[in-house]
């Protein structure tokens, strides 16, 4: 859950990364998932001085609260980052759920990874389309597979089961996909648009990251090794951009995408970008900017 004024919509982000923190109910502190940092909830809102504070949102802690409500006789288990922190907790929480010491078990996706259990009955996803609406090549893909994995849980041993999907659009086509089980129409679809905008499985990606305390160095080196990679690889760059989460313990971060066709040398393109990063380092005051290389990034 976030914290949020509902008078001027003031939110509290962390001192070293561009995100908003997150309120954790057992600890009552705003947390930083990036960093770490965390701080105590204000008494009053910092910028308009009100007292409208609210909590917006859920989180897996506030499901497994108005579970408890619902279900006052339910034994209810939650598994997330922070309840398998310690060493076996994920086993523990699992085995509880398999020997059914545990009637209802909520969580992040984590959950997923272990949910293979003969007495599971009812299945609930919420916010589905959070999961749609993320800004990648792969979200739709991944979401069918989330959505129909869970699925899968529900009913056992000749017993059906019910899959309840929470979303704003439920007659999203990946929504659709799920409900009829139609994996091929989703494949089909994915991989035209695919071929079509030249991503994975016809074209490979190399994601270049820039890393430095200093936004305007950083602007300016970025720019430059991608006019460096455009002389080479021309409209297949892409960027430079921030990404999603552009500052991350203090280091400010820019991205450039460099995509080439499968049938191309990958030697060749590997040599092409380690020419243009020993140029970049010829110049004294880029030196310091930290460059990565993801190829094939996740």
């Amino acid at each position: 859950m976030r914290l949020e004024c509902d008078t001027c919509h003031w939110v509290p982000e962390c001192k070293h990364c561009d995100v908003t923190l997150t309120y954790h109910k057992k600890s009552e502190l705003l947390k930083c998932h990036y960093c770490g940092y965390s701080t105590s909830v204000p008494p009053v809102c910092p910028d308009c001085r009100g007292t409208n504070l609210k909590m917006k949102g859920f989180g897996t802690e506030k499901v497994e609260e108005e579970l408890a409500i619902l279900l006052p006789t339910a034994k209810i288990d939650r598994m997330d980052f922070d309840t398998t922190r310690s060493k076996n907790a994920f086993q523990r929480i699992l085995q509880k759920f398999e020997d059914q010491q545990t009637d209802v078990l909520t969580g992040t996706q984590m959950v997923t990874k272990g949910l293979d259990f003969d007495h599971v009955h009812v299945v609930g996803i919420l916010s589905a389309d959070s999961m749609l609406s993320y800004p990648d090549f792969r979200a739709h893909e991944r979401s069918f597979q989330l959505m129909a994995q869970v699925s899968g849980r529900a009913g056992r041993k000749g017993r059906q089961g019910k899959v309840i999907i929470q979303a704003w659009k439920p007659q999203h086509v990946i929504i659709q996909d799920v409900i009829k089980n139609d994996y091929m129409g989703m494949y089909k679809r994915q991989i035209a648009e695919r071929q079509q905008f030249q991503y994975p499985p016809f074209y490979r990606l190399i994601m270049v990251r820039l890393k430095h305390k200093d936004p305007e160095l950083i602007n300016e080196g970025a720019a430059s090794l991608a006019v460096d990679f455009r002389k080479k690889f021309g409209k297949m760059v892409f960027g430079p951009e921030y990404p999603l989460v552009s500052r991350v313990k203090n280091y400010y971060i820019k991205q450039i995408l460099v995509k080439f066709a499968r049938s191309e040398n990958s030697y060749r393109v590997k040599e092409e970008l380690q020419n243009s990063l020993e140029q970049f380092r010829t110049v004294k005051k880029f030196r310091p900017i930290i460059v990565q290389f993801d190829v094939d990034p996740q």
